[in-house]
């Protein structure tokens, strides 16, 4: 009831209606259907008498038929609801839009940013970050206005597919929907390969409190930075990988049963499928929506989190341009594409920023809306990124150490991290529907025109989505890599291809494609092109 189509607030769709004057509920306490209303029920009433089922030459005239802000979702037992989605309702202020395209555009791939920039090289990696973020949103701003580059064509409720299928047909309309299943898709596999992290952890986080406490142990007082796998150098030998700022306790995790049958890798990925496949066969995805504010705190603990160990930890840094030491990167690294790929997906909102828009305010603000949420989304991967690259300790830890989840790079003895692993799981566990929901609805939609045609069809794609992020957790979780391969691939067609090639046509439509505009964006489909090839020889 609360989900209603553009088609009901089109007088020519409305269909005569009839309710007792009894109450309106709205969020004051209820009160009396109004004369007025009570009027104009009548009036539509008596048309509804007079039209039958097929005939609509006694339709009632516009006139008679409410305005949108006048619309009201009638119950059986004769109580009206206010339609809640009318354009009076929706709108919103520039700084909810803006904070509401930052919350959707932070996602996993925060974690990965320290990594990126460590494979990058550090002033490298900085530039990049800028560069990339800036390509990134001239793409998005070419997206947002693109349907209003078409003319003589209502295209207000239009998306960006429509878009491609009123430029390129089928092809583009269904290119289009598989790229953004790669996005989705591969996200889904990120988020089963760090729900499996978290879980695990925190397993191990409550198994080691308890030991501690039954053998009589003493908490660690200040939590250490570990370097997980010290042999990512062949030519140097780590004789310390664990840096300890306080006192610890004797870890006597004896690891027998109890890590036989709480592994990473083993046992955990297939723990989390007896809770998370039933949920992605519900029919709707409304009751895990209301969780996802709990990605605001999530990504704000984690800004919290940054600053305190690196006030504790301080800065390493030692600038070595071309040639690596035993404990630091150079600044510039033939590595550099993984960073690329991260950032594509890292800044990729462009398959939902015109629905975005349309509930700002002052449609007039929108570049300017986008632009200063960027610039926010860019400064918080910056924040994070530098401060964990920079405070990693150095030595006796190197700097390739870092781990594609920078959270790996402290043990699960550390309490801060253990909160902010427990955040993170709650808010995937609840997120994970959302995303499959939009896969479902998508994928039913277009092959079966029915976002639910059976619930065969349904658990048969849940077991294909929910397999590969198994596998993956088992065979390959490394998370840096899943999101440069995913982010690459959509990236090229939603952010670098259909875009350019659209604002190009666009132009050429108007006349006003000069050579040097055609030499520039073609420019951007080779970026996307090389961003893509360059992830599989790195």
């Amino acid at each position: 009831m609360s989900v209603l189509t553009c088609e009901i607030l089109n007088s020519r769709h409305v269909r005569p209606f009839h309710v007792e004057p009894r109450n309106i509920v709205d969020d004051d306490p209820q009160e009396r259907v109004s004369a007025e209303a009570a009027i104009l029920n009548s009036r539509v009433h008596y048309y509804g008498r007079l039209t039958g089922s097929s005939d609509r030459l006694l339709s009632p005239p516009d006139h008679v038929i409410p305005r949108p802000e006048e619309i009201y979702i009638y119950s059986p037992l004769g109580t009206a609801f206010k339609v809640a989605g009318s354009d009076h309702a929706s709108k919103n202020p520039s700084i909810v839009t803006i904070f509401a395209i930052w919350n959707t555009m932070m996602g996993t791939s925060i974690l990965s940013i320290p990594w990126g920039i460590k494979q990058a090289g550090f002033t490298l990696g900085v530039v990049i970050l800028i560069f990339t973020g800036l390509l990134m949103l001239y793409c998005c701003y070419i997206v947002l206005k693109s349907p209003k580059a078409i003319s003589c064509v209502d295209t207000s409720n239009w998306e960006f597919p429509d878009v491609c299928r009123h430029y390129f047909g089928k092809f583009g309309q269904w290119s289009s929907l598989v790229f953004s299943m790669v996005s989705l898709i591969g996200a889904m596999v990120v988020y089963w390969v760090l729900m499996s992290n978290f879980l695990y952890n925190t397993g191990q986080f409550i198994y080691k409190e308890e030991e501690l406490s039954v053998n009589g142990n003493a908490l660690l007082v200040c939590s250490p930075v570990i370097c997980p796998y010290p042999n990512t150098d062949p030519g140097r030998n780590d004789t310390m990988n664990v840096l300890y700022l306080g006192s610890s306790g004797n870890d006597t995790s004896d690891g027998n049963s109890f890590e036989h049958y709480w592994s990473k890798t083993n046992t955990v990925p297939l723990y989390l499928i007896t809770l998370l496949l039933p949920l992605l066969c519900f029919r709707s995805a409304s009751f895990f929506a209301r969780f996802t504010f709990l990605g605001t705190i999530s990504v704000v603990y984690l800004i919290v989190l940054v600053t305190f160990k690196a006030v504790r930890l301080g800065f390493h840094l030692e600038f070595h341009w071309f040639d690596s030491t035993q404990f630091y990167v150079p600044e510039f690294r033939l590595l550099f594409p993984q960073l690329t790929g991260v950032l594509t997906l890292a800044f990729f909102i462009h398959n939902c920023i015109i629905t975005l828009m349309k509930s700002n305010r002052h449609q007039e603000n929108n570049v300017r809306d986008l632009s200063v949420a960027y610039l926010l989304v860019g400064m918080t991967y910056l924040y994070v990124g530098v401060l964990i690259f920079a405070s990693f300790p150095s030595p006796p830890l190197f700097k390739d150490c870092i781990e594609p989840n920078f959270l790996d790079n402290f043990p699960t003895s550390d309490v801060m991290v253990f909160v902010a692993r427990t955040f993170l799981l709650f808010q995937m566990i609840t997120v994970y529907p959302l995303l499959g929901y939009l896969v479902r609805v998508q994928i039913m939609g277009q092959i079966f025109g029915n976002n639910y045609p059976s619930f065969f069809h349904v658990l048969t794609l849940n077991i294909l989505i929910v397999g590969a992020g198994v596998l993956m957790a088992k065979f390959y979780p490394n998370i840096g890599s899943i999101i440069r391969f995913s982010g690459a691939t959509c990236g090229l067609a939603l952010v670098f291809v259909f875009p350019t090639l659209v604002h190009m046509i666009s132009l050429r439509r108007q006349g006003r494609l000069s050579l040097p505009s055609a030499l520039f964006h073609s420019f951007l489909i080779l970026l996307g092109v090389a961003n893509l090839i360059a992830q599989f020889f790195l």
